[in-house]
């Protein structure tokens, strides 16, 4: 197929093959890859500056999204690519098949780092989805910094930079200018930055910004970042929100209430116990849904609310695909045993042909696992929240896979929220994180209309 490029696109390319580092923060649907892959393409075989180029991306889409766009325009089918996935011997293999593009699923850095040490022969690195690089201490990080400078460009794609606070962007730009703008290490980032907002003593449980420090930062990262929004650039239908309260009878609410007051919960046959805070929050959220996990690890079913909110959204739907996003293994088993005709996602079978060809009614995905790359946009409209996350990236790039270039219908996404329990908190922090990342994103917007006008000056003056 012949790509014709729409002007964002064109910009996003050229902002890549002009900066050997660079931020591409674009909402999703705006064509990240084909960008992405038509600058390596001129990279490679045009400038000839280019070799052998490495794409670090989740695994779905790693498996996918990348070949699939290289099979799709005509200007990529000579990219040769080599999939760097599977056992150790078949990742091996991948590796010594020559290629323009090798490409691995982020979990696998840490080994493909040790394997070659000082001998990584990337010099041009992509990292789909930069924000999954936002943790300074995991292993990802550290194994990738290590082999940084032995990098000559590296491109980070995402469309969630900051998805909880800016304290995430740090190592995503480290990884980028090698801490050239917001400082060599996460804690002269933070210092400069930020004041503790929590603390006991010497533990500091959350940050804020200091005055005048989050233009700042945009400031600082303005040259190597280019920004981006969906609603800018593509005449999309519109997306509808719409909360779907669901409440539970007063048994059901006082056995929520002991497990938040007491973070224990004895059950007819066995205990839910919570043994800090956080262990608290996800149990609460579970039972939410439903469903609680006890201390044996089996799910004990404390209310059919939620399900009996989904029955009513696909009546309603009258026979319109729906696709659901759960939480917890006792969700996707309660809603696969409620609704015969419910298929759970395996996106290594053929289920993304088979929703996009309108042949499954009812899709069931986790949006940890389907967040990320897949094109859902032609099965359906229709999304349900049966279990809510507090991550914002994993939110947005999940209803993504509808809302994106290429839908026709407006899109409704039904958020599926249990009264008075912990569901309504996360609701309220999603927005709050998406308001303070839509700071982010237009702090380091591209103006592509400026620069259009001021090339149309230059040529004629």
């Amino acid at each position: 197929m012949k790509c014709i490029f729409h002007p964002y696109q064109n910009y996003t390319k050229g902002f890549i093959l002009d900066h050997p580092y660079a931020g591409v923060l674009l909402d999703m649907g705006l064509g990240k890859t084909l960008s992405s892959l038509s600058a390596v393409e001129e990279l490679i075989h045009t400038f000839s500056i280019v070799d052998k180029v490495l794409v670090i991306a989740p695994l779905s889409v790693a498996q996918n999204t990348w070949d699939a766009e290289i099979k799709k325009w005509d200007h990529l089918q000579h990219l040769t690519y080599s999939k760097v996935l599977g056992t150790q011997e078949q990742r091996i293999e991948a590796l010594n098949t020559k290629a323009d593009i090798y490409l691995i699923n982020r979990e696998n850095v840490v080994w493909l780092v040790e394997h070659y040490k000082k001998r990584w022969p990337f010099k041009t690195v992509i990292i789909d989805e930069l924000s999954s690089f936002k943790d300074p201490k995991s292993k990802r990080f550290k194994a990738l910094r290590k082999v940084r400078p032995l990098m000559e460009r590296v491109i980070g794609l995402t469309g969630t930079p900051a998805p909880n606070t800016l304290i995430d962007l740090w190592p995503q730009i480290y990884l980028l200018d090698r801490g050239e703008r917001l400082g060599k290490t996460i804690t002269q980032y933070r210092n400069k930055y930020f004041r503790p907002a929590q603390q006991n003593g010497h533990i500091v449980y959350s940050w804020e910004l200091l005055p005048g420090a989050e233009e700042e930062i945009y400031q600082k990262i303005g040259d190597i970042c280019v920004s981006m929004k969906a609603k800018d650039h593509l005449d999309l239908p519109e997306r509808i929100n719409n909360y779907v309260t669901v409440n539970l009878t007063p048994a059901e609410r006082t056995k929520y209430k002991t497990l938040e007051r007491d973070y224990v919960l004895e059950l007819t046959n066995s205990d839910v116990v919570a043994a800090n805070a956080a262990v608290l929050s996800n149990k609460l959220l579970q039972m939410a849904n439903g469903c609680i996990y006890d201390e044996e690890d089996q799910p004990q079913i404390i209310h059919e609310a939620k399900l009996d909110a989904l029955e009513r959204i696909i009546e309603e739907a009258q026979g319109q695909p729906i696709l659901v996003f759960y939480s917890y293994k006792h969700d996707l088993a309660r809603i696969l045993k409620r609704f015969k005709q419910a298929t759970a996602l395996d996106i290594k079978s053929d289920h993304i042909d088979q929703w996009n060809d309108g042949k499954i009614d009812l899709l069931l995905a986790h949006p940890q696992s389907a967040g990320h790359g897949l094109n859902l946009q032609k099965g359906g409209h229709i999304i349900v929240w049966f279990g809510l996350t507090w991550s914002l990236e994993y939110y947005q790039q999940a209803n993504a896979r509808l809302d994106r270039q290429g839908q026709t219908e407006s899109v409704i996404v039904h958020h599926i929220v249990a009264k008075d329990t912990l569901d309504e908190q996360v609701i309220g922090a999603l927005q709050q994180k998406e308001v303070n990342q839509d700071a982010l994103l237009e702090a380091v917007k591209a103006r592509i209309e400026e620069v259009q006008q001021c090339m149309r000056v230059k040529k004629d003056p």
